[in-house]
């Protein structure tokens, strides 16, 4: 039986077509990823939101990162306020109130001195405890004055010693005074009275 198909030409014959005459699916490229991050693959110049996440994510590991960022945040602000406490407190000390004389009381030996010896003549000043300088002079009944004198005062001293040596010679009695004049932190006097007696 004779195929109908055939063309009438008993010359005809199959022939073998080339291979451009095939259409199929192209050979895939090998593509080399712009990225990696993790274990997933990043193509092309951006990342789109079809790609999927490589981990299922559920709102209690979302929640995670947040709540260890809080917790940072409240042990810096802890430590921060610590920094500012300690701070301030240095900064009062620095810069607080300035020294200040709530006292002062000169004394000596009730008997006074003996012959030619010095009376020591002993100025007593309480203060409020802050550091500052003690700017005075002694003036004395005889008639001189010492030049004026300072004395550095310490945080946390609250008194401060200031001493006077008064040399006397000779026989007699004689009434004395000295008086400590304060120029600063705030003007005072103090004085005290004795007698150098020296014979019978």
């Amino acid at each position: 039986m004779s195929d109908p198909r055939a063309p009438e030409d008993d010359e005809y014959s199959a022939t073998v077509l080339g291979s451009h005459w095939f259409s199929g699916p192209p050979e895939p490229a090998e593509v080399t990823p712009d990225r990696v991050e993790g274990s997933v693959l990043r193509f092309g110049p951006g990342v789109t939101a079809a790609v999927p996440a490589p981990f299922p994510v559920t709102a209690a590991a979302a929640a995670a990162p947040r709540g260890r960022r809080a917790a940072g945040l409240r042990r810096y602000a802890l430590a921060g306020l610590v920094l500012i406490a300690v701070l301030a407190y240095l900064g009062w000390q620095r810069y607080g109130p300035a020294l200040e004389v709530r006292d002062v009381a000169v004394t000596t030996a009730a008997d006074g001195p003996s012959c030619d010896t010095a009376a020591d003549v002993v100025a007593l000043v309480r203060t409020n405890g802050r550091p500052g300088t003690l700017t005075y002079r002694w003036i004395r009944s005889d008639g001189t004055r010492s030049e004026q004198l300072t004395e550095r005062v310490p945080r946390g001293q609250r008194e401060a010693r200031l001493h006077l040596l008064w040399t006397f010679r000779g026989a007699g009695s004689h009434p004395a005074k000295a008086e400590l004049e304060l120029l600063s932190p705030g003007p005072r006097t103090a004085a005290v009275e004795f007698t150098y007696r020296c014979g019978p």
